[in-house]
Order: structure tokens, then sequence, then C-alpha cells
């Protein structure tokens, strides 16, 4: 296959970007050579997602791209759109090969099949039924700071506004093996840190019969050799107790930044969304983290407009987020995935109503960054420099532990020490 050239672009997570570096090895593996997804390729990879309708039509026109790029080109949509609508997408869009959520290991047949027989088709099966992690491995970092490691996929949570445990399938656990000789062949090639990354990564180990959890794996990750960070991806509130700040706080590589899920600061709002927990339960694992780690970045997801959300239970939430004081919010408006509970529901919010409190928090996001980033004037904080300062000219930027963007001199992927002097539009300057 050599000659051939491929392209490859993502919609969506975190988890997204490593099944589309997974998937895009298994073709250089073959012989195939990358090009830029904008570039004249022989064959397009869509990493889709449905998460939400504004993903559903990037994912769509990123297809549409692929044919008005190269109209003879094979053009492929894998992952959750995929999934999802499998034969309904070639209705809207021009694509060749449709595959979901598994059988992802298997897509270089399925293009070369198309490539010499012309056999395009649709790979969509039953990923509700699926019981074992599709094991995919990375072993040429894009990256040469961070890279993303797939540690879980799938959730039984069914939250009524979220579509991915449809389209992801029921929590399973990759092998805490797999895990740890992926993490040291790409420590070995100079990856300073380690981000884990899943759909659930907090139901890590729970569908093993072995006394295997998120905090024991990372427990283990800690003890590679030449692993400075690692740094781990969305949690869920109540995974957050005593035992596992105490023991966690041990662990010399782990990034004192925590994502914890909230949605909602109002309990009527969390009740209908059917997640697992309380504000005044979230807010004591706030505190166990500020007990157990100093000025750790806790940072969190809010959806605005969720149906029936009234000012009330709206202002509830902006309250308790103020409350909280997090390092960073991330504030996506609600949007309606058929399927779930939530698309039923009475009382949608109107879409004026929800974009007034997007900006509403995006807001208090700021106000909450730039108090947060203050406490750090004048500390010694240890930055992991990635890539030239477009703003200020001899710089390198890059981030702290606690995921604070600096920019000082320094070299390309040194850690370097350095004091924090001030803060300009939420960056920290050395001076």
């Amino acid at each position: 296959m050599n000659g051939l050239r491929i392209a490859v672009t993502t919609i969506g997570c975190k988890v997204n970007q490593y099944d589309s570096q997974a998937i895009l090895e298994l073709f250089l593996n073959e012989g195939f050579s990358t090009v830029d997804f904008d570039a004249f390729a022989d064959v397009y990879i869509i990493s889709t997602c449905t998460v939400t309708a504004v993903a559903d039509k990037k994912s769509r026109q990123m297809i549409n791209r692929a044919r008005r790029l190269n109209e003879n080109a094979v053009v492929c949509a894998v992952g959750c759109l995929s999934q999802k609508d499998g034969e309904k997408l070639k209705e809207k869009c021009d694509v060749d090969i449709i595959v979901g959520n598994s059988d992802r290991a298997k897509i270089v047949s399925f293009v070369l099949s198309m490539i010499n027989d012309k056999q395009a088709n649709t790979y969509v099966s039953k990923i509700r039924e699926q019981s074992r992690f599709e094991e995919l491995k990375l072993t040429k970092p894009t990256d040469k700071t961070r890279a993303f490691i797939k540690i879980q996929e799938g959730c039984n949570n069914f939250c009524s506004y979220c579509i991915i445990p449809y389209v992801r399938g029921k929590a399973r656990s990759r092998d805490q093996k797999n895990i740890i000789s992926e993490v040291s062949d790409l420590v070995s090639k100079g990856i300073s840190e380690i981000v884990l990354t899943g759909i659930h990564v907090s139901s890590y180990g729970l569908d093993f019969n072995e006394n295997i959890t998120l905090l024991s794996l990372i427990t283990l990750l800690d003890k590679i050799e030449g692993l400075k960070r690692l740094r781990i991806g969305s949690l869920e509130p109540m995974l957050i107790d005593q035992e596992f700040c105490e023991e966690a706080s041990k662990i010399k590589s782990l990034c004192p930044h925590f994502h914890l899920s909230l949605q909602s600061g109002c309990e009527s709002v969390l009740n209908r969304m059917n997640r697992k927990y309380t504000p005044e339960k979230y807010f004591k694992r706030v505190s166990l983290l500020n007990k157990y780690f100093d000025l750790p970045a806790i940072t969190t997801d809010i959806i605005a407009g969720f149906p029936g959300e009234s000012d009330t239970e709206f202002n509830e939430t902006y309250e308790f987020i103020e409350k909280v004081g997090f390092s960073k919010v991330h504030v996506f408006p609600y949007s309606i995935r058929s399927g779930t509970k939530a698309s039923t529901m009475g009382n949608q919010v109107l879409a004026s109503v929800k974009k007034e409190r997007v900006n509403k928090l995006m807001n208090l996001d700021n106000s909450m960054q730039q108090q947060y980033f203050e406490k750090f004037i004048g500390k010694k904080v240890s930055v992991l420099f990635e890539n030239d300062d477009e703003n200020k000219k001899g710089n390198k930027v890059g981030y702290t532990k606690r995921y604070i963007k600096v920019s000082a001199k320094a070299k390309k992927n040194e850690i370097k020490d350095i004091v924090i002097q001030k803060i300009s539009n939420l960056v920290a300057y050395e001076s």
C-alpha cells in the first residue's frame, strides 16, 4: 500500500482522539503515509461524535468536506455518530464505509476491501452486547510532551440527558498489563506526561473479578521509571473518598488536577438528570481534595438550560459554583439527544434563555480562573513547556501540574521550576 495517503480528523472528546491516533497507526503500519485532513488524500477517516446536535453537524460536515477534497477517495466514518445512525448516515452524507464503536481494529481490512473490490459497507454491531475492551494501542506519540492513554470504554450510568451509554456500550476496562506496557513504552520514547482517559474512568476495574481499581492502577503506573506526570481524566464525584485522597496524595507523579463532573449545582435538577449525588455530597468531596492536596485545581462541566430548569434552580447552580471556586468550568447548553429520557421531558428551556445562562456562567468562570491563578503569584511552580508563545516572542508556553498555562523563556519539552510574577489574560508570566 506504499504511496497511498490517509488523512484523519477527530470531532469530540479525548477518547475519540486516542481512537483516531490508534487507527492512524494501523494504517501507517500497512505502509500508508499521513497528510493533513485538508490535503488531497486517498483515504479519509472521520472520527465522529454525537454528544450534542452541534457535534452531529460537525461530523457530517467533515464527511462532506472529505468528499469535496477528493471525489474518488475512500471516505470512512467511525465512532459515535456512526454507531447511533448507522445506515441513516449514508442518506445524509456521501460516505463509503461506516464503522461503529467496535471492530475498529479491523478498519484497515474494511478500507482495503473498498479499494480492491469496491465493497462499501456498514460495520455497526450491537454495542450493548460487547463485554470486552477492544484493544488498540499507541506506539508512535504524536506529541513530544503528553500522551492520552485510554484505559476504559463505555458507561453504565444512563444519565437522563446522555446518549453515550447507547453508542459506547456498557463499562468495560482495559487489561492492566496492557496499560502499563503502553505507558512504559511511551515514557521510554520521551513522553513526560500521561493522561488517563475513558468514557467513565471512575468505573475502571469494576468489571474485573480481581481487586483492581483506578487507585490501584495509578499506584502501579507511578512506579514506572521516567514517568514525570500522571493526570486523570473526568471523574465521578463519589469516587473521591478519604481512602482515595489519602493514597492518591502519596503518588508523586499524580497531578493535583481533578475534573469532577457536576452538571448542575441544584439538587432537583440533579435528580432529573439521574445523577447519583447531591450538591452537599459533591462539596464534601471537594473539601476532601482541598484537605489532602495543596491548592488542587478542581474543574468541572455544567449543563445550562436542562429541561424544566427554572430561574431559581439556575441561581442555585450559579451560587454553588461560586461556593466551590472551581479553577475552570466547561459550560454547555443542554442539547436534545433523541433516545434519552430527557428528550421526552416537558418544559424545554428556550434557546435564548440557555444562551443567556451560558454567558453568565462563562463570565463567572473567567472570574474564578483569575482568582485561582492569582493564588500562585510569587510561588515556585514546575512547568512542562510545549510550544512557542505566539503572543510573546522568545517565550515558550507550557502547563503546571495544575494545568495553569505559563509563558516563560525555556527550551521546548523542558520541565522547569519558575516563579510566577504576574497574570495576564489568564496566562501566568514569569516576568
